[in-house]
């Protein structure tokens, strides 16, 4: 077979990627300083970022991979802060970005398990079925039959993940360096390590295989069966699952039951785990849930499971159950057990958290809950904006970011489904898996 050019690459080097970085944040910004502007002047123009600006951070990020293109998914999540045109823009990112060439995919799988597709597989297709940040996917099926999904990493990106994160640790040191009160030094560490893990798909193999001991309570959602002699660091095999991602999905226009039994899936995924195993999926995106024939919830992408220590996931347990149970919650204690540490007065931290709570728990409190008007992150943002200052002084553990990566995620894919329904007995159903 003729070589490929490399020209879907990742672009290497930590400077090259600081510059391409550099000059896309140029003109973001500008572009969102004229928004503010209007803004201050009493007008309310419509997006924060055009549709061509939009373009141009899907094609810079997509090209980039790697961290750069997960920053892109998560914006294109936030219904409150993009039109729709543009969210669908960046939307993009979620599961589609510039393939790289068969050629390259061929020179991965052989490098890693010791022979090319067309050996290992009776059928390989060559055009990819989706590209995320990492690697793409490719559809193929076994000499037995078997259908499966085959993730090939892009050639390179441990290195690009690498610039990436010497690039942002640069910008966290100096940031840290001007106050102890900024110093987020823990909070970077922690995210660099959860990043850098996903490069090494045996290890997604074993997170995986864990994930559906931890599903095993929720007979509406599936874990795909890892293929373990077609995976490797670099490629992972999984068992093909049919369906709509959720993004799909959504746009089909499906009625206000079958939205709610999908938001009920997704509470129960992201809950059901943590609370009784002790680990979360912490990459909320909607191209990483399918909603399958049989009404099941397919479950991909693990790469970024979190697997929290025995204190954070208790401490978190009980304050889950007493806000079920509607009681006086003793939000400071409770936080501190979690992990969290205060440098302000005790009566204002409690103030902020316990607004916090009440914010993030509306759903679990009213019944029926209409998500289609939820502005629970919306609020939650406007609560942290406020008191900025005061909350830069309340710390939670570095562990937390992944908690609230999930959580955050979950909100904005309840919104997206917008459904209405009684979620608190789903929530109380959830609480039911560990009882106290």
């Amino acid at each position: 077979m003729a070589s490929e050019p490399d020209d879907k690459l990742p672009p290497q080097g930590r400077f090259n990627r600081l510059r391409k970085l550099a000059g896309l944040s140029m003109h973001v910004g500008s572009e969102v300083l004229k928004t503010g502007a209007k803004h201050l002047a009493g007008s309310s123009p419509s997006e924060l970022l055009s549709l061509g600006t939009a373009e141009k951070l899907v094609a810079t990020l997509g090209e980039m991979k790697g961290a750069a293109m997960k920053l892109g998914q998560a914006l294109s999540m936030d219904q409150d802060l993009l039109t729709p045109e543009v969210r669908q823009m960046l939307a993009k990112l979620q599961n589609q970005a510039p393939a790289m060439s068969y050629a390259q995919v061929s020179r991965v799988v052989k490098e890693e398990l010791g022979a090319p597709p067309e050996e290992l597989f009776r059928e390989f297709s060559r055009e990819a079925l989706a590209a995320a940040s990492l690697g793409q996917v490719h559809r193929a099926v076994l000499h037995d039959g078997r259908k499966v999904a085959v993730k090939v990493q892009y050639p390179g990106i441990d290195a690009s993940m690498g610039h990436d994160m010497d690039n942002l640790g640069l910008v966290v040191k100096t940031v840290s360096k001007t106050s102890k009160m900024m110093d987020g030094t823990a909070y970077f560490q922690e995210f660099r390590d959860e990043l850098m893990l996903e490069l090494d798909y045996r290890r997604e193999a074993m997170l995986a295989a864990g994930f559906s001991q931890s599903v095993a309570k929720l007979p509406d959602l599936y874990v795909p069966q890892v293929i373990v002699d077609r995976s490797a660091r670099r490629v992972l095999t999984l068992e093909l699952l049919e369906g709509l991602t959720l993004k799909d999905w959504v746009t089909t226009s499906p009625d206000n039951d079958a939205r709610f039994r999908v938001a009920r899936q997704l509470i129960r995924a992201t809950y059901g785990p943590f609370l009784d195993a002790g680990e979360i999926h912490a990459d909320p995106h909607p191209g990483n849930f399918m909603v399958m024939p049989d009404g099941r919830m397919g479950l991909l992408d693990f790469g970024s499971i979190k697997r929290f220590s025995p204190g954070f996931v208790a401490a978190n347990r009980r304050m889950f159950h007493q806000a079920l149970r509607l009681e006086t919650l003793d939000v400071l204690a409770l936080c501190r057990e979690v992990g969290f540490t205060v440098d302000i007065p005790e009566a204002e931290a409690e103030a902020l958290l316990r607004e916090v709570l009440h914010i993030a728990g509306r759903s679990m409190r009213a019944a029926p809950y209409d998500y289609a008007t939820c502005d629970i992150n919306r609020d939650l943002r406007n609560h942290f904006t406020r008191n900025a200052a005061r909350f830069l002084r309340i710390k939670p553990p570095p562990e937390a970011m992944m908690f609230f990566r999930a959580t955050g995620g979950l909100a904005q894919n309840l919104r997206m489904l917008g459904a209405n329904g009684d979620f608190r007995q789903v929530f109380l159903e959830v609480g039911a898996l560990v009882e106290q």
